[in-house]
């Protein structure tokens, strides 16, 4: 099987190429040679099949950042049949350096100049035919975005694969990554001879939104504004699909599967309905929700805006030895927190990642978002939905930015923050909804993966022993819950919740599932009983706590990994642990204390 590569600098349109290319059919994988998986496809390109893999965006491949290592890694470890290099056609005076690095290499090649219309409007213009002379290779103009050129660009790709050229030989690349080249002088040659760039690059429109958007004392409000506005409109558009998913499921269970499991064993009925159905039918009904959420940000990620958010950050965040790129990496842990924490090897100093790790954890990420929306569905009202959810996205940052505050001394950092912004770029729907499901995907197979287990082992907690009234005092989960009441009480955390929280330790997806087979309800009903049993206050404490205190076994496998420190790994565990009782304690008895 033929084995390609897809190599250029970050923010070239190069994982929407890929995506194009591969479309749902990529999965991770790992590769001779280096410590990280990567993402890959198979497709199909001149009668072959081929393996296209996406390695990480760099700016140099003779650098020392762990992207920039694992590239040369990649290279010199794996035999490739092809590079394709993507270049931003606006921006190729300052990425023309890593092809001809890689060029150097012998690798066959094909260059693809993405984002040629913006290119046009600054003015550049690029003879295609004379470049591709002198380069020896082929020179295609692309969009990644709208798909304008690439199949000519896979019709040449092919072309070379078909030319039957001689594949890498990775002995003579490890060679050839020992030597720098002259590569500046080569650079400035193709630039003075084919190329010709204004002495002034402007993109008016982005001008023009950046002096509003990147207003000194405006940038920073207009953008919390802006997420504040995101949460109302997924809550608006998410809660009417919510019920219905609900009711679909509720129709499911009375109208199917309780006259199929009529003749059962009692105990095969209670693990099916109210243990596996309950705990997975109520963690179903909030999916809509879920998926809005992931649309929403990718489009404003793919936007350009969260590099704009990283550029307002970078000051307050160099008060606290961070700098934007770990702004940018706590938004990342909105979504998961294990790519966040592998996104921070992009940073060459060894103490600002640390650091950086150290605060990830404590992002909103999509598995607790699942918890919240329950928990706020259940005890607040329509119109102060938005308003908790928002608070709890401001408490997460407020507690970021404290551990940062408290730690910068420990691990201190003198790199210097560079932040390349892009142009802003309304992504287009294929991309918004291709993305959204990738994202969407990843959550559904980390929920299937953990909900069904913990669900039946909350269900044995609730039902065993045999001889007591399920869900008592007298069960084994009454019995854990007893064990931490001391310590969750004054939280105002009940044994129910407490048992929920013990089963997020594993993953935060299983909490609301577990608490369906706690109380033997779901949808409405679970709500109602909620309710009931605790008040807004308890219900904001235990947001709290579950907001801060210890990750998923995922993430604390990641942290472990990427810091390749036990010690470290612990300090996190009991940080996070140790402020969410703190702060559900201050919440809980201040709120007590003014009467609520």
């Amino acid at each position: 099987m033929k084995r390609i590569a897809l190599l250029g600098m970050p923010n070239t349109g190069k994982s929407t190429l890929f995506n194009r290319i591969s479309g749902a059919s990529a999965r991770v994988g790992n590769w001779p040679g280096i410590t990280v998986d990567l993402m890959s496809a198979k497709v199909l390109l001149g009668g072959h099949i081929a393996e296209l893999v996406d390695l990480p965006g760099i700016y140099d491949l003779h650098g020392f950042s762990e992207d920039e290592q694992v590239v040369r890694h990649f290279l010199a470890n794996n035999t490739l049949d092809l590079a394709i290099v993507l270049l931003n056609s606006s921006q190729i005076d300052r990425q023309l350096s890593l092809l001809l690095q890689i060029k150097k290499l012998n690798i066959p090649m094909v260059l693809a100049l993405n984002m040629s219309d913006e290119a046009k409007k600054a003015g550049i213009s690029i003879d295609i035919d004379q470049l591709a002379k002198s380069l020896n290779m082929p020179v295609l103009q692309i969009s990644a975005k709208y798909g304008e050129g690439l199949p000519k660009a896979l019709q040449a790709a092919a072309a070379v694969i078909n030319q039957a050229q001689a594949a890498s030989d990775p002995a003579r690349i490890s060679l050839a990554l020992e030597e720098d080249q002259k590569i500046e002088k080569e650079m400035e040659s193709l630039l003075a001879h084919y190329v010709h760039i204004p002495s002034t690059l402007s993109d008016s429109n982005t001008d023009k939104i950046d002096k509003i958007l990147l207003h000194k004392w405006l940038g920073l409000p207009l953008f919390f504004l802006a997420m504040y506005a995101l949460f109302q409109f997924i809550f608006a558009a998410g809660k009417p699909l919510q019920d219905a998913l609900a009711w679909a499921l509720q129709l499911l269970r009375s109208g199917v599967l309780e006259p199929l499991f009529a003749g059962s064993p009692s105990w095969l009925s209670g693990l099916m309905l109210d243990g596996i159905y309950n705990g997975v039918a109520t963690v179903a009904a909030f999916v809509p929700i879920i998926v809005l959420f992931f649309l929403v940000m990718s489009m404003v990620e793919d936007s350009g805006y969260l590099s704009r958010a990283a550029f307002l950050m970078d000051a307050l965040m160099a008060k606290m030895g961070l700098d934007g790129r770990g702004f940018v990496m706590m938004l990342m842990g909105f979504g998961c927190n294990v790519p966040a924490l592998m996104g921070t090897r992009m940073m060459r100093s060894r103490p600002m990642r640390l650091l950086t790790m150290l605060v990830i954890p404590l992002s909103l990420c999509s598995a607790r978002l699942q918890v919240f929306i329950f928990m706020i569905t259940a005890l607040f009202t329509a119109s102060q939905a938005p308003l908790v959810l928002f608070a709890l996205y401001l408490m997460s940052f407020v507690t970021m930015f404290l551990t940062a505050l408290l730690f910068q001394g420990q691990f201190k950092n003198k790199e210097p923050f560079i932040l390349e912004l892009p142009p802003y770029r309304f992504p287009t729907l294929r991309q918004i909804v291709l993305r959204g499901w990738l994202e969407v995907k990843h959550f559904l197979q980390r929920a299937s993966k953990f909900i069904v287990i913990g669900v039946v082992l909350v269900w044995a907690l609730t039902n065993f022993p045999s001889n007591v009234a399920p869900a008592s005092a007298g069960t084994y989960a009454g019995q854990l819950g007893a064990l931490f009441a001391p310590v969750l009480d004054p939280l105002g955390i009940n044994n129910q919740l407490a048992i929920a929280l013990i089963f997020g330790f594993v993953a935060k997806e299983i909490v609301v599932g577990a608490l369906a087979v706690i109380y033997g309800l779901q949808g409405d009903a679970l709500m109602v009983q909620m309710a009931s049993q605790i008040d807004w206050v308890q219900a904001m404490s235990f947001m709290l706590f579950a907001l801060i205190y210890t990750p998923c076994l995922s993430t604390i496998a990641t942290l472990r990994s990427e810091s390749k420190s036990l010690g470290f790994m612990w300090l996190s565990l009991g940080w996070s642990l140790g402020l969410a009782w703190l702060v559900s304690f201050v919440f809980y008895q201040s709120a007590r204390a003014l009467g609520f």
